[in-house]
């Protein structure tokens, strides 16, 4: 009978637990011991647990603790400590970094950013000390180190985005606010600001990567499928002793594309991709408006961007009988808190 058990098979296997390798002397007690749930089996596997926190990782839960409170608070606030108005205005609040005029003050008032700067910092050591506690379990275990360096990646870019742009910049104000459509209004100010961040060949890399890991990623995953009745799904197997599903998936690759990875490769193109994905976003990010600042004439100037012809200014005046269509634009601010 096989192993692996998916959505699609009607067995689900019952075991013993599983405690791994004993731990070193001097270590943490694990936190949470292990127990079974049939619906995670339905789609992974069913033991959860046992769970290593361990100093780092608990100070960690900590910090990310304290920073998650910072934010929920000051957003209740902003709404009068309303509940019902909290939850249903949760997407558009936000804790806004210190205004321009604040510049790099480490400690501005509270109401002025404030409560963002220090969101910020227990935020940053949260992240950092799990990646020095997944570092530091990937040792233990005698793994390598493929995962930690890849959410490195993405440490960058975050640390990118709120933390070494902003002091390039000199000043805080160019930091990403805490929330989900003020991020997301960030991102598209940010790109108008800097005339139009498409130019930027880095965010062109970023998003080639992108696609590309997820289209690796699926191609990859619909071969293991595909070859599950071969025992495909035993892939650390047959990177070392290649059988029948490997060769028959090497040939459906060549057949229909001239060139096929091998079970071992593929898993280096889909971490190489992913990895660089948010490694060269972030050095797009850190450009803007430190290096360059207008993408898009710097596109022009290297032939990437067209030269849009001048626009015709309004005459003064316009024949008798002729009077412009023009929309009538609401230009206030909506009262999103009520």
């Amino acid at each position: 009978m096989a192993r692996y058990h998916t959505l699609f098979t009607s067995f689900e296997l019952q075991g013993p637990d599983e405690l791994g390798i004993p731990l070193p002397r001097g270590s943490s007690p694990r936190r949470l011991r292990p127990f079974r749930s049939s619906w995670l089996g339905r789609i992974g596997e069913n033991q959860v647990g046992p769970t290593y926190l361990g100093a780092l990782g608990l100070a960690s839960i900590v910090c990310g603790f304290i920073a998650i409170e910072i934010i929920g608070l000051n957003m209740w606030a902003s709404v009068d400590w309303n509940v019902v108005r909290f939850i249903k205005m949760l997407p558009f609040l936000a804790l806004e970094p210190p205004s321009a005029k604040q510049g790099l003050s480490l400690f501005p008032p509270l109401e002025d950013g404030g409560w963002w700067l220090m969101a910020g910092f227990f935020l940053t050591a949260s992240i950092l000390l799990w990646w020095v506690r997944m570092y530091r379990r990937a040792r233990a275990l005698g793994m390598g180190t493929h995962v930690c360096w890849a959410f490195a990646s993405a440490i960058w870019l975050y640390l990118v985005l709120g933390f070494i742009r902003p002091i390039l910049m000199g000043s805080w104000s160019e930091a990403v606010p805490f929330g989900v459509i003020e991020h997301l209004n960030w991102t598209a100010t940010f790109s108008v600001r800097y005339g139009n961040i498409f130019y930027n060949p880095f965010h062109m890399l970023s998003i080639v990567f992108l696609y590309g890991s997820t289209m690796l990623f699926t191609m990859h995953g619909g071969t293991i499928l595909a070859l599950t009745k071969f025992g495909g799904e035993r892939e650390t197997h047959e990177i070392t002793d290649p059988g029948t599903a490997m060769e028959r998936g090497s040939l459906f690759w060549r057949w229909t594309m001239g060139f096929n990875a091998n079970f071992d490769s593929v898993h280096r193109w889909l971490f190489t991709f992913a990895t660089l994905t948010t490694l060269t976003g972030g050095i797009g990010i850190l450009m803007t408006g430190t290096v360059v600042d207008n993408w898009y004439l710097w596109g022009v100037k290297h032939g990437i961007a067209p030269q849009y012809a001048r626009i015709q200014p309004i005459p003064d005046s316009l024949p008798p009988g002729i009077m412009p269509r023009l929309p009538q634009l609401d230009v206030r601010q909506p009262e999103l808190a009520r």
